[in-house]
């Protein structure tokens, strides 16, 4: 773990914070929910004064949910508001990828009366959230080499997948977006072609979030069902009216309560294990990975199984590096 105590991030405006506290509105606008936050922010610190978490398909826009919050908080005025948003952002503009949403700064600006408002890619804001976090913040799943320094990625498979890199300059590490997410999920087995065959009746195109964000651990359930003929427990199908379906087949397969959850896990942990390595490999991610979003923390006891390593690793030739 100490070598997260050695990321240095770059922050452009840092300086212009000094030691006066600014109050920050920030937040995360994902496809299930949205977090916000009051923050107290100074060039070296920044501390949570008040939070709160909307569930976005009951709001029309962000602005409602903005503007609900403010008012819940009349106690602070916030001279800046910055937003992490699922989806390419493009001059302070993001059509957020799970959401029928449009998310425009000025239009934010105009609804809140506050004039600096700033958008981020999901995952370029959660790069930089980095810089709050402490050791114990951290679940370690293989050391490396904490001194080889270098880029950094992270990979965030949530509602949907994210994924981002950090450009190691010599000095300090700079977050940038990608749409890595949405590039074609790659068949290595017949077994994943007849997935990947599945999945096409489903989606125009089986992307990597198509099988590794949330949605994708129950489709593998239904795939092992209903193309290999695994026979499915009727209290789990019971209990999936009322739940999540996904979570269920997690749960279970933690739990092992279900052979078929248990597989589909299997499989749905494999594949992680194989993007994971894809991002490595292609941002040369010799400062390490980060595994963050919604699914992570739930199946750490499955990432802690030599499953998941073996499968990391079991790459073209590159094993050393990864």
């Amino acid at each position: 773990m100490a070598g997260y105590s050695k990321i240095s991030l770059y922050f452009p405006d840092k300086l212009s914070f000094g030691d006066k506290k600014t109050i920050v509105l920030g937040g995360d606008a994902g496809g299930t929910k949205v977090n916000l936050a009051i923050f107290e922010a100074t060039a070296s610190r920044v501390n949570i004064v008040k939070c709160s978490t909307y569930h976005s398909s009951q709001y029309p826009s962000i602005n409602h949910i903005l503007q609900q919050f403010l008012k819940e908080h009349p106690d602070f005025l916030p001279e800046k508001i910055c937003l992490g948003a699922a989806g390419p952002v493009f001059d302070g503009r993001v059509e957020v990828t799970n959401l029928p949403w449009h998310i425009d700064a000025n239009e934010i600006a105009a609804a809140t009366g506050i004039s600096q408002v700033i958008l981020l890619n999901d995952l370029e804001a959660t790069a930089y959230g980095i810089a709050g976090l402490e050791e114990k913040d951290f679940s370690l799943l293989s050391e490396g080499d904490v001194d080889a320094g270098g880029n950094m990625a992270i990979l965030s498979p949530g509602t949907g997948l994210g994924e981002a890199g950090l450009f190691w300059d010599g000095l300090s590490h700079h977050p940038f977006a990608t749409e890595g997410g949405h590039c074609d999920f790659s068949c290595r087995s017949a077994a994943d072609l007849e997935l990947h065959d599945y999945m096409l009746k489903k989606y125009k195109v089986v992307s990597w979030e198509s099988i590794i964000a949330g949605p994708g651990i129950y489709s593998i359930y239904q795939f092992l069902c209903e193309v290999k003929k695994l026979k499915a427990n009727p209290a789990l199908a019971e209990k999936m009216k009322n739940a999540d379906p996904s979570a269920v087949v997690s749960e279970a397969a933690i739990q092992e309560a279900d052979p078929v959850c248990v597989e589909a896990m299997r499989i749905f942990v494999r594949n992680l294990a194989r993007e994971c390595c894809n991002l490595i490999l292609k941002m040369k991610s010799t400062g390490g990975l980060l595994l963050a979003g919604g699914i992570p923390p739930k199946i750490l006891p499955l990432l802690r199984e030599p499953w998941f390593y073996e499968n990391l690793l079991d790459c073209d030739r590159m094993q050393d590096l990864v």
